[in-house]
């Protein structure tokens, strides 16, 4: 705790200006203050110390034995808030030249790129690192501080995190061109939730999105295939291993070539929430912040 007797900086480095300058008016000059305020300033710290610490005459103005003492000290003392000065400003450069991304699979394949373009447009001396992961490894990563900002797909937040919504997604059934379900107008919820499908890992944001979605129809039959990676459920969906549920984002090119064929379904709500997070108590940096707003200004756009 600093004691109630140390005056601030700005007052020690008067002090300083008048030892070496011997006017009060100079001093106050040097330090774009009118000399009243400067004498002011000097009584405040003589009251702190306790001890005269100016001799006025007039000729001008010097130190008395005290003030030497303490101008001394004053001098180491803003010798290292100027090293903390430094310090501060180093942390803050980086900060503002350093963005690290932790986004789920399907806001880093599909979504992040023209965010990232349109931020380096605006921030070109911003080096941005993005690790795509799922969305539960994704707010580890935040809350760990391996990350700066996270991008999640799943139908919840954890704790301790703030989250703003960025985009809207539709979880898609698809299956391969001649499975049976492509000869029907499309399956219940109840009847998707107990087929066995080809599924991403148990805590990816579309299966965790996918439960959810179908929860009031029981829990979701064992999987057919577990594969890490949406790219792997569309191979071996197309390849005909079976349904799958993915975000039409990262389907619309193999619906659009007819790799795979969309299956509608009945009584369920499958459109979800894709969210920015970051830790709760913790202040975004500037580039952050800036893809923040790009990528809530996008989510706007796409209304």
């Amino acid at each position: 705790m600093v004691s109630p007797r140390v005056p601030d900086l700005d007052s020690l480095a008067l002090l300083l200006e008048i030892a070496v300058s011997g006017s009060l008016g100079r001093a106050a000059a040097r330090h774009g203050l009118s000399q009243p305020a400067v004498s002011a300033r000097l009584r405040t710290m003589e009251a702190l110390v306790g001890v005269p610490l100016v001799e006025r005459s007039p000729r001008g103005s010097s130190l008395t034995a005290a003030g030497v003492l303490v101008a001394g000290w004053a001098r180491e003392v803003l010798s290292a808030a100027e090293v903390l000065d430094a310090g501060i400003t180093s942390l803050r450069a980086d900060q503002d030249q350093h963005l690290r991304v932790a986004a789920s699979m399907t806001v880093a394949e599909h979504l992040l790129p023209r965010w990232l373009v349109r931020l380096a447009a605006d921030r070109p001396q911003t080096a941005v690192s993005l690790q795509a992961m799922n969305s539960t490894r994704v707010e580890q990563a935040v809350l760990g501080d391996e990350a700066d900002l996270g991008f999640v797909e799943g139908p919840d937040v954890g704790g301790g995190l703030d989250s703003r919504v960025v985009a809207r997604d539709r979880l898609v059934v698809v299956v391969a061109p001649g499975h049976p379900w492509t000869r029907r107008r499309g399956v219940d919820a109840a009847e998707l939730a107990a087929t066995r499908l080809v599924h991403r890992e148990p805590t990816s944001g579309t299966r965790t999105a996918l439960e959810a979605a179908l929860a009031a129809h029981g829990p979701l039959a064992a999987p057919l295939l577990e594969l890490s990676t949406s790219t792997a459920v569309r191979s071996a969906t197309a390849a005909g291993a079976g349904p799958a549920v993915l975000s039409r984002l990262a389907v619309q090119d193999d619906l659009d070539h007819g790799r795979l064929l969309p299956v509608p379904v009945r009584g369920a709500d499958l459109t979800r929430l894709l969210r920015a997070v970051w830790p709760a108590a913790r202040r975004l940096s500037p580039p952050a912040e800036a893809l923040l707003a790009i990528a809530t200004a996008a989510a706007r756009a796409d209304r």
